[in-house]
């Protein structure tokens, strides 16, 4: 099947709930699938989990919608390749141990060749 290639770059809940959407519906469906995060994006990598205190995260659970936390495992489980950028962690900061457990670290020549023959989605 065609990989798929998602470059998260937005902030905020928003942008990285339906990264996670599109990547482990791709997942499911049998395709391989690389999470890309750079700048405020990599908050979706961080290890203090920080998108999961917005408000939207008890909403979407309430209504029956999974949320990011769902949707982690679920990434965790099907085995999506998780990249962190090398260069954006750098930009805002964020130390490697700051990131959850599984992610890896490498620049976006590492996230193209993963995708070469694939299809992209930036958020």
């Amino acid at each position: 099947m065609t990989p798929l290639g998602i470059l998260l770059r937005g902030a905020g809940h928003e942008p990285a709930h339906y990264a996670l959407v599109l990547a482990t519906g791709a997942a499911a469906i049998g395709r391989p699938v690389t999470l890309f995060a750079t700048n405020a994006g990599l908050a979706l990598f961080r290890r203090d989990a920080p998108l999961l205190s917005d408000p939207r995260e008890a909403r979407l659970e309430a209504s029956g919608v999974a949320g990011v936390a769902t949707l982690w495992e679920a990434a965790v489980e099907l085995g999506l390749r998780r990249i962190a950028c090398e260069a954006g962690m750098r930009s805002e900061g964020i130390a490697a141990e700051a990131l959850s457990e599984g992610i890896e670290l490498a620049g976006v020549v590492t996230f193209l060749e993963a995708t070469r023959d694939g299809q992209l989605l930036s958020l």
